[in-house]
């Protein structure tokens, strides 16, 4: 008898300072805001109303997909559970646009530009040089990594190169052993996974917005894709907030 694949939840983190402010994020450290603090902890409340009980959890280096998984679990009343923070599921890296303003990038580079940067599958931003404080290798979480894994920009396919084997090699084995696992990470590391699992085109994954702290549910097949998907909270909310993410660039 085959063993039962386990139950697989991803969940943006909370609204950012950044994103309230309308800036490309990135790899830049930033935290959440109160509106952000609420959506981690509403996402802990939906999880927890729909009985899901996890066995391992993921996420990145960044504080604020970390701070969000951890509330989301307090509402859970599961923050026992281990948490493996991993760098292959960080934010995409915006290169030099990283710090910028949406809308003000629009009225620089023009807006058919940024929408082809921040949207396409595999254009991704102009990199930033080596001595720019947006290049990892500075920072202690990322010293032991070598120059080519270490990003200078990157578009979305760059991503999903980068989160694949993270997926394989660490979180598929623990499914396949029947452990529920929730990953609580970014909106491009999520979308890269979500192109994965749901066998997503690479034009209609342009089209996809993911929005902040809502969960978003899976049950696996035997090739750990998605046999079924869904979001846990009203599908007009969804809609609404990812709304609110299309039009972070105005027209773009």
């Amino acid at each position: 008898m085959s063993k039962t694949i386990g139950r697989l939840v991803i969940v943006r983190h909370g609204e950012s300072e950044w994103n309230k402010k309308n800036l490309f994020t990135g790899w830049r450290d930033v935290r959440l805001t109160e509106q952000g603090v609420q959506e981690a902890r509403a996402a802990g409340q939906l999880m927890a109303k729909e009985g899901f009980q996890f066995d391992l959890t993921y996420t990145s280096l960044l504080r604020r997909a970390i701070h969000t998984l951890g509330l989301a679990l307090e509402e859970m009343d599961q923050m026992w559970l281990p948490v493996e923070k991993h760098w292959r599921l960080n934010e995409r890296h915006y290169g030099a646009l990283q710090g910028d303003d949406k809308k003000e990038a629009v009225k620089k580079f023009g807006e058919e530009q940024v929408l082809i940067w921040r949207r396409s599958y595999a254009t991704p931003p102009p990199p930033v040089d080596i001595t720019s404080e947006d290049y990892p290798k500075a920072d202690r979480r990322y010293a032991n990594l070598s120059d080519a894994e270490l990003p200078r920009s990157e578009s979305l396919k760059d991503v999903l190169i980068r989160v694949m084997p993270y997926w394989e090699n660490t979180i598929v084995p623990q499914l396949a052993n029947g452990k529920n696992v929730l990953i609580a990470a970014h909106g491009n590391s999520l979308r890269a996974l979500m192109k994965h699992l749901e066998n997503i085109s690479d034009e209609d994954i342009t089209k996809l917005d993911l929005p902040t702290g809502e969960p978003r549910a899976y049950r696996l097949n035997d090739q750990f894709k998605a046999a079924e998907a869904r979001y846990l909270n009203d599908p007009a909310e969804i809609a609404r907030k990812a709304q609110a993410v299309k039009n972070q660039t105005g027209k773009a």
